[in-house]
């Protein structure tokens, strides 16, 4: 059953909200980097700017743990984006309105307006319809009119609780393993056309893929190899 009205969505946003604080307060949880180290966000250099990617049944985990009011999260108009815009807000996030399945204009549109340059956003570009783990191209178009950098993320859990919805939606169960990895940022070059676009969107695809297997495996196991983590590392052409 899907919410509609504004004050019970208002609500449901901060219940859940206060839940999932104290849900990921008891995961075991562990953090590996692959190159530069891009969370918590106040290690970031003043000047860079990152667009975070994840896959949307994921999206908790980052938001609770490494949500911060220096990043804002990219969220549709739609319901389900909605009650996501609260729950951003119970962590001091911002917002930006669209979504990376229509182009991501309404988002750039929003980026160069914001006053704030130091802003880095969190994207789900396979949501918010799906289809599930595929990235559309508003990810890249967005990286490529701001010239920020994408920093490919990859998420697991041990044990969760799985939604009924296009994108299988996970929460962890309590006290279950959680294992977050950030792949080494990546530079879309400016201007890119359409047939450029989609070229650029391979390597990220392919790169958040990798990284989502070895996150889950890692909370499935409990054991990540760093050596193979980087030994077989998404290569990123540059594009003509």
């Amino acid at each position: 059953m899907k919410i509609r009205n504004k004050y019970l969505l208002g609500f449901a946003g901060r219940f859940a909200a206060l839940a999932l604080k104290l849900l990921v307060r008891t995961l075991r949880f562990d953090y590996f980097c692959i190159g530069t180290q891009v969370i918590p966000a106040e290690n970031i250099a003043l000047g860079e700017r990152y667009v975070f990617s994840m896959w949307h049944e994921y999206v908790l985990l980052p938001i609770f743990k490494f949500g911060h009011p220096n990043m804002a999260g990219l969220v549709s108009k739609h319901a389900d984006g909605q009650l996501l815009g609260h729950l951003l807000g119970s962590v001091h996030m911002g917002m930006v309105a669209g979504s990376t399945n229509r182009g991501g204009v309404e988002a750039i549109r929003q980026i160069l307006r914001d006053k704030d340059v130091h802003r880095h956003l969190v994207v789900t570009p396979d949501g918010p319809r799906g289809p599930r783990r595929v990235a559309q191209v508003g990810v890249v178009y967005i990286a490529s009119r701001t010239e920020m950098l994408v920093v490919p993320v990859g998420v697991g859990f041990r044990r969760a609780w799985r939604a009924k919805s296009w994108d299988r939606f996970a929460v962890p169960r309590p006290f279950t393993r959680a294992r977050l990895i950030t792949g080494e940022p990546v530079a879309i070059p400016a201007g890119l056309k359409m047939v450029q676009l989609e070229a650029a969107l391979v390597p990220l695809q392919a790169e958040m893929d990798r990284l989502n297997a070895l996150a889950e495996e890692w909370a499935v196991t409990g054991r990540l190899d760093p050596r193979s983590v980087l030994a077989s590392m998404t290569d990123f052409p540059p594009t003509a």
